[in-house]
């Protein structure tokens, strides 16, 4: 049994499904994903589509629809007992789900482990009594949990296997109705309802900023699945538009010359890109205000947390403004040597991500878990 709850949760969790079914073809995987999942021969017991959100009042409205789906899967659990269940991120899920099946008897895997040692430390101790491994996709996360008694494996991270560019630059532009020798922005906004509502009007602004710096300049937007088109109603306030794609996201980057993104997987994606970034991220004041004092890290964006450094710039909650934004894409789209520094910065950080195997190697842990019981 399997349970993520996001695309890239999902994304990741259709790459082990494969490697899984690859490794041994006589295996069933059952549990809550998307499409990903799904296409690499999961039975989903449940989808997650609008689970995920931020935000306390947000996770408050998703309650009864939680609920409802931590009972179908412990009730599937319960009925048909899984040799292992592998819980994938998304944590405030997860921890309940995987304590309760645990308590039947089932061996647990926590893969994709979420950031404890940067937000709720004291989480490690719950990690420890629900899971039986954890495997961690970044290097320095391994002696982390290992110092907290927790059994844990680096495997590298999946991206490296499931970031496929399908086009050369210029065919990819050319295709989506875009001019390769024009400067490409790319706004890639978050994959939740919340998060859209929060970030694209304002990346929306700092756009048009941009192109009244830089006339010729194209806008294209990765857009996530599961949203409703009103969700990117700001838009239509871009004069001259943008292209918009759905399940693109690795071309989109691969082709443009600056993104604009809201902090998540989707700075690591941009990094083995080579795709020099703006991150920002908003909150509501409530849920920063009750958050802040729970985080331990100078930065939030992956891809400077793998570098040990500010490589990319990342302007969070009052800092994120279309001003500050506009700025920071000019400067990459004007000043060549700031560009090729950051991108030199960038192609650091994928060495410093491991080798391609990650999911290979992670079923083989699942497997090797499942094979005890």
């Amino acid at each position: 049994m399997m349970s993520c709850g996001e695309p890239s949760g999902d994304l990741y969790a259709g790459a082990l499904a494969t490697e899984l079914l690859r490794l041994d073809p006589q295996t069933t995987i059952v549990g809550l994903g998307g499409r990903h999942l799904r296409d690499a021969g999961a039975t989903l017991t449940a989808e997650f589509g609008g689970l995920s959100v931020t935000g306390l009042l947000e996770v408050a409205r998703l309650l009864p629809r939680t609920y409802a789906t931590y009972r179908r899967l412990v009730r599937e659990a319960r009925t048909h007992r899984p040799d292992v269940f592998v819980a994938i991120d998304f944590p405030d899920f997860n921890f309940v789900l995987a304590r309760a099946i645990r308590k039947l008897g089932v061996p647990v895997v926590y893969y994709i482990s979420p950031q404890l040692w940067a937000w709720r430390p004291g989480r490690m101790k719950t990690m420890a009594r629900i899971a039986d491994r954890v495997l961690v996709i970044f290097p320095f996360e391994e002696p982390i949990y290992r110092e907290a008694g927790i059994p844990a494996q680096w495997v590298g991270h999946p991206l490296l296997d499931v970031a496929p560019v399908s086009n050369s630059r210029v065919g990819f532009l050319s295709a989506v109705g875009l001019d390769a020798a024009r400067p490409v922005v790319a706004l890639l906004p978050g994959s939740r309802r919340n998060e859209l509502h929060a970030i694209l009007p304002d990346l929306v602004r700092a756009a048009a900023l941009v192109r009244q710096k830089l006339p010729d300049v194209q806008f294209i937007v990765a857009r996530a699945p599961h949203l409703s088109d009103s969700l990117f109603a700001s838009l239509e306030d871009l004069d001259g538009g943008a292209a918009v794609l759905e399940g693109r996201t690795d071309d989109v980057l691969a082709a443009a010359d600056v993104a604009l993104v809201a902090s998540g997987t989707v700075t690591v994606q941009a990094a083995l890109h080579g795709c020099p970034m703006v991150v920002v991220y908003r909150l509501s004041s409530l849920t920063y205000r009750l958050g802040k004092p729970f985080v331990h890290v100078d930065t939030y964006a992956m891809a400077n947390l793998v570098a040990g450094r500010r490589v990319v710039p990342e302007l969070i909650q009052e800092e994120f403004t279309p001003q500050r934004v506009a700025a920071e894409a000019l400067r990459v789209l004007t000043d060549s040597a700031h560009a090729a520094a950051v991108r030199r910065d960038l192609g650091d950080v994928r060495a410093r991500l491991g080798t391609p195997g990650a999911s290979r190697r992670a079923a083989q842990a699942v497997l090797d878990v499942a094979h005890k019981t």
